[in-house]
Formats: C-alpha cells, structure tokens, sequence
C-alpha cells in the first residue's frame, strides 16, 4: 500500500529535492498504480487513498510544482479545466448533491505533499461536513477596512 507521510515538513523538505521522489509525480508518470478519475496529456485526476468522502479525488498538473506560485498562467488554466472535466465526470457517476474543491497552500495551511494538488471533495446531503468557512475562524485583530489599505497603498507584506 501506498504510504504519504503525514507531518509537517521543513522549508528544505518541503522546497527541497522532494521532486526526484515526489510521490504525486510518480503517480503522474504511471510509476505508482491509482485510480483514475480522468487524465489529459497535462493533468492527471485520482481517488485519494485516504478519502474524507465517497469520490474524494485529487487532481494533479503532472509537471511538478509546490504551489501555484511554480506554474504559469497556462498551466493553472489547464489544471482549472481538468477539474471542471473531473467534476463533470464525478457528477455523472456518482451524483453527489454538492462539492467543496480547493487546495492547501504550504504546509501551515495543510498541505502534506509537495506537488500542487487540488481536491474535490464531493458532498452528500448528510454528510455532517462543512464548509470552506469551517476551516478556520480566525480573522485577526485588524478590521476589513484596514486590511483594505494595505492592499489599496499596495503594501503586500
């Protein structure tokens, strides 16, 4: 059986040359057996191993990357389509009545494996899960207005 390690990696693992033995690469190039969801010659989409829901799948660029900050605008664009595909696919299947999609960005935000992934998790009335709003509630000491400025004076630190 296929083993990710789940914990958190340093900013040398993390960046580092995870790439030669990036799991999610291997899976790309059919090195590692998955279940296909669907694939095109940039993108590969599979059931993730261990599901938080019925058709839980991860959809890949199969050029290796950690975040969306290591594609082009291209690249992201194909990775979008495939999820709309794979969503259009997992709709007809397996007629969930919802979907939350999205992706962690870094480790602190709960990304374990190194390699852009976006997850699509299908939703089931009754299910008991939430919304992306669940993730965190957080939103810090300053107000939206001021948060507003930084943007506004272009301050992005």
């Amino acid at each position: 059986m296929l083993s990710i390690p789940h914990r958190k990696l340093n900013k040398e693992e993390f960046y580092g040359d995870y790439m030669d033995n990036c799991i999610f690469c291997k899976i790309g190039k059919g090195e590692i057996p998955a279940q296909k969801v669907y694939q095109d010659s940039k993108v590969l989409a599979f059931l993730d191993l261990k599901p938080h829901t019925k058709g839980h799948t991860v959809v890949i660029p199969k050029a290796h990357g950690v975040t969306i900050f290591d594609y082009s605008d291209k690249q992201l664009q194909e990775l979008m389509v495939a999820v709309r595909k794979t969503m259009d696919r997992i709709q007809k299947i397996l007629s969930p009545d919802g979907f939350n999609v999205g992706w962690n960005h870094n480790s602190t935000a709960g990304q374990v494996v190194p390699h852009l992934h976006v997850h699509i998790m299908p939703r089931y009335i009754g299910d008991n899960g939430g919304s992306m709003h669940s993730i965190i509630k957080n939103p810090g000491s300053m107000s939206v207005e001021e948060v507003g400025k930084l943007f506004k004076n272009g301050r992005f630190n």
